[in-house]
């Protein structure tokens, strides 16, 4: 290297150069300053000797780094460059490998910090040798998730210089952890020795073993059809038994791709998208690969987000909830006979959220045990208000399956009546009928302990499940809701019209109330009454839901 002997210090490493002197004999490992005006820097005296500097004084504190720099680690001088042009007081990591004197390649971690300060502007921190940086995985002798993490950034800047493409592509053991149970990390530990050396055999990639039982491959100028290939090869690969330790073992996978650039020319985005894909290959039934796909991830975050805001509102006295009431009325007369109570929730934006995104996170998060007693009683205290008005009105609430399985719900019910003073024979509890049928016997014996009570059951969206006229037979409901799905095309198909005449007639021969869910236009209110001699209607035709104030407004 060229001597710096003689480049002459600006005012700024002047003013610093006796602290720099004091920090660089008392400091462990290599420490710098930088005037980044001029692009001149110290380095400590161990520094230049351990890395064959000539000087300690020198022009180019980048450029010499990247002489010395191991080839792979290079891709971290674009991130310190950006770091360097930044124009706020920050700081600096990273980890790289730099030959020595010896011709070694140490491994070494620069700290480093960027002050600003009216006109100067300096870039100072230590390298200091870690004993140890592994790069490749124990187990299988594979590069690991530090050299894959590297040898993404490095075909990612190929890839703008070359206008590329490729495929980011990981892989994992379908219920590897059951084996580490069951036999042990060293058989554990065999097979996937075993998966690395099959892999091997039938892509020529490089591969590189990541956290776990996963594995990460890097496709270059690869398509979805490629992708394709390669994991049914992959399958057909792993579904073979391979024998450890006296046992046989075969396996399916899950993997995840990222298609780059088009997905992004950021590796840590990248990285976030693959793992996205491989959870949602995971949580969709294994065994399968899933492409990153914007739309789906966008769901998928903004399902997260408002699993925290639905916390939040719960946590919150339920500040962005409120209930909405949707008329029922008597199929014959037309008179309003009853309301179903209809959860509503706003976002932090105060947007309305449709129930089907938000009800389903509450029941995953089991918050609906504690919106679910809220909605039950503001919807008793609004029938009791309503009672004074309409003596005979009655109020469906919806019920989750989950406040099925909470036993002291029956008793929260029973004891909220007894304080509002409202009889058990104006409530109505409604459950889907696809949960019922998920699980029919619990479901079935819950449902005979409040109908004990005098509350009646009704079996909600009759029609959506598998086995429905087979749930009629023993179910201890009392009324059955059709769903809209027969309702749609009851004007222009004589089968839909003769499916819902027989399920009411049906359900009239058993004792049980039919309502009809979705009715929007007269003339299906009219064959509905007259031809199928339906009970009960609740539909847009009668009513939207509407806020309290406004239901009475409309209907009482």
């Amino acid at each position: 290297m060229k001597s710096n002997k003689k480049i002459p210090l600006t005012q700024t490493l002047r003013k610093y150069k006796f602290l720099f002197d004091t920090l660089k004999s008392s400091s462990e490992g290599y420490i710098f300053l930088c005037d980044l005006s001029a692009d001149i820097f110290f380095v400590s005296p161990n520094f230049s000797t351990d890395f064959n500097f000539s000087s300690e004084i020198m022009i180019g504190f980048v450029g010499h780094l990247a002489e010395i720099i191991h080839e792979d680690d290079r891709i971290f001088l674009n991130d310190l460059d950006n770091f360097l042009n930044a124009e706020e007081t920050k700081n600096f990591t990273a980890e790289f490998r730099l030959l020595d004197k010896k011709k070694n390649f140490i491994a070494v971690k620069l700290q480093g910090k960027l002050a600003i300060h009216g006109q100067e502007k300096i870039f100072a921190g230590n390298i200091f040798p870690l004993t140890k940086i592994n790069f490749a995985d124990e187990v299988t002798n594979l590069p690991n998730d530090k050299k894959f993490l590297q040898a993404v950034k490095n075909e990612l800047l190929y890839c703008r210089q070359k206008n590329n493409f490729g495929a980011l592509f990981v892989f994992g053991l379908d219920n590897f952890k059951i084996v580490n149970e069951i036999h042990g990390r060293q058989v554990g530990n065999e097979i996937l020795k075993r998966v690395a050396d099959e892999v091997k055999k039938i892509l020529p990639e490089k591969i590189y073993k990541l956290d776990g039982d996963k594995f990460g491959i890097i496709f270059k100028n690869a398509d979805e059809l490629t992708i394709e290939k390669i994991f049914i090869e992959l399958q057909r690969t792993l579904l073979q038994n391979m024998t450890v330790d006296e046992k046989n073992f075969s396996f399916t996978i899950s993997a995840g791709t990222v298609f780059y650039p088009q997905a992004s020319h950021d590796y840590l985005i990248l990285q976030k998208y693959l793992d996205a894909a491989f959870d949602s290959a995971k949580r969709d039934g294994k065994n399968r690969n899933v492409i990153f796909n914007k739309e789906r991830y966008n769901r998928r975050v903004r399902a997260i987000y408002m699993r925290e805001h639905l916390q939040t509102s719960t946590e919150g006295g339920f500040k962005d909830f409120e209930l909405y009431f949707q008329p029922q009325v008597d199929a014959r007369t037309k008179k309003l006979i009853g309301a179903e109570a209809l959860l509503r929730w706003h976002n932090p934006r105060g947007k309305m959220v449709a129930p089907m995104e938000f009800i389903p996170l509450l029941e995953e998060t089991r918050l609906i045990l504690q919106v679910g007693r809220l909605v039950f009683e503001e919807s008793i205290k609004q029938l009791k208000k309503w009672l004074a008005v309409q003596p005979n009105l009655k109020i469906s609430v919806n019920l989750s399956h989950e406040q099925m399985k909470d036993f002291s719900f029956q008793e929260f019910v029973i004891n909220c009546l007894e304080r509002y003073e409202v009889s058990p024979s104006s409530v109505v509890l409604e459950l889907t009928e696809s949960k019922i049928v998920a699980d029919f016997d619990f479901v079935n014996k819950q449902f005979e302990n409040f109908r004990r009570v005098g509350i009646k059951i009704a079996m909600d969206d009759f029609g959506t499940g598998y086995s429905s006229l087979a749930a009629l037979k023993n179910l201890n409901c009392d009324i059955i809701k059709i769903d809209r799905a027969f309702v749609k095309n009851i004007l222009t198909s004589d089968f839909d019209l003769q499916l819902v005449k027989y399920i009411i007639e049906l359900c009239h021969s058993i004792g049980m109330i039919t309502c009809i869910e979705g009715v929007e236009e007269f003339a299906e209110y009219e064959i509905l009454t007259e031809v199928c001699k339906a009970d009960e209607i609740q539909g847009y035709l009668f009513g939207h839901p509407e806020p309290p104030k406004i239901f009475e407004e409309k209907f009482l």
